[in-house]
């Protein structure tokens, strides 16, 4: 059985982190009270000449570093993005270009904060279709452009970042020690569009738009939607909470993470954290969250890794990885 193996993954930050403390002097707000109801103590943002396209690029040439691979040895590129460059080409194109490859295919995935989880699984079907054995997933967002930075419930939650996996395909025996991706589970619900969604768009307003969210109305609903996935993936391969090695869960705020991790029997110290260090990052929360797991030694070869995400839309899923 063929199975998406992870082979290399890389980050990539904007230079600027700002501290809560200075979003004191842009909206009313405070340190204490960010902290409190997110978990959030910085994020950083995007400046001039940053976009993401060159954040994904460099999320995406370390990944290869990590690898041991050249862009020549990839046949596909998925980037997960809501902040694209240009409406079109995709950033993927974009990325592709960036770094010097003319061969293989390149396209964008557009499921918000669940963009990177809807990306695994997609990369997952092709590489198990045969269509390619190298896969480059990337998760980049520059937020900080679609904020209404007069919002102080909105602006203070999300930042700017990139995070990439190189998946390769490898054979496997068809169990749940097979390392690589195990299953994958994906939903969408249009009818919450209003709670999570941007004001504006090509075919609409001719503008990018911002950001608008019923705070309370996400959080009433990100519990039950996650575990939902999440128990669908233990169902489909016969494991349990008590089986997981690593819940590593969109960075959206820490309030959800523990809920839903104390909902599912997931003890705290088995949860992967980072909200505090990236704010929410979208698409790229995931990715950033894995490689400084990856990179402090917490998330170890033979691991069984849950990621999970819920985003605008309503979008959710799921991916089992055995890394």
């Amino acid at each position: 059985m063929i199975r998406s193996v992870v082979r290399g993954y890389g980050a990539a930050l904007p230079k600027r982190a700002v501290a809560n403390r200075e979003l004191e002097g842009v909206v009313e707000t405070s340190d204490e009270w960010i902290v409190q109801r997110t978990g959030i103590r910085q994020r950083y943002i995007a400046g001039e000449g940053e976009t993401t396209a060159s954040l994904g690029e460099a999320a995406a040439r370390a990944a290869l570093d990590k690898a041991a691979l050249a862009p020549a040895d990839i046949d596909l590129i998925i980037v997960a993005t809501s902040t694209p460059d240009n409406t079109f080409p995709a950033t993927a194109v974009n990325i592709q270009n960036r770094l010097g490859m003319t061969h293989g295919f390149a396209f964008d995935m557009q499921a918000v904060c669940s963009g990177f989880v809807y990306a695994m699984a997609t990369a997952d079907m092709y590489i198990r279709g045969g269509m390619a054995k190298r896969v480059l997933v990337i998760g980049a967002e520059t937020f900080s452009r679609i904020l209404d930075w007069k919002d102080r419930t909105t602006c203070v939650l999300f930042g700017d970042g990139a995070g990439a996996l190189v998946l390769e395909a490898a054979e496997g025996e068809g169990t749940i020690a097979d390392r690589g991706v195990l299953t994958s589970h994906l939903r969408s619900d249009g009818t919450h569009k209003e709670k999570l969604y941007v004001d504006g768009g090509p075919s609409t307003t001719g503008t990018v738009g911002h950001l608008r969210m019923e705070g309370r109305e996400v959080f009433k609903h990100a519990v039950g939607m996650i575990t939902d996935v999440i128990e669908a993936a233990f169902e489909a391969t016969g494991t349990t909470a008590e089986d997981l090695d690593w819940l590593v869960p969109h960075q959206a705020n820490r309030r959800i993470i523990d809920g839903s991790a104390k909902k599912l029997g997931i003890p705290s110290e088995k949860v992967v954290v980072t909200v505090d260090l990236h704010g929410n990052t979208s698409a790229a929360s995931i990715p950033l969250a894995l490689s400084v797991a990856l990179d402090d030694g917490r998330i170890k070869q033979g691991d069984l890794v849950m990621l999970e995400a819920m985003g605008g839309g309503f979008t959710w899923g799921a991916v089992l990885v055995r890394w």
